[in-house]
């Protein structure tokens, strides 16, 4: 895998569209950077990783835990 990811790739691996994979960056949730004149958005593969790991940490402790996460989350 290459070592920076653009945004469109995030999209297509994480199969999310192009607002969500932006809300992340923004958030700081998905850690970025941006580079060029033009500050395009590159995500180092590593870091994809690790967020996607601890997207399945975060899952295992809402399994184990479900009050707790039914807590942490936004109402609808």
């Amino acid at each position: 895998m290459r070592r920076f990811l653009t945004l469109a790739d995030v999209e297509e691996i994480l199969q999310i569209n192009s607002s969500q994979a932006y809300a992340l960056v923004r958030s700081g949730q998905l850690k970025a950077i941006r580079v060029g004149g033009r500050g395009v958005w590159r995500i180092e593969s590593e870091k994809l990783e690790e967020y996607i790991q601890e997207q399945y940490e975060q899952t295992r402790l809402s399994i184990e835990n479900p009050a707790s996460s039914a807590e942490d989350s936004p109402a609808n």
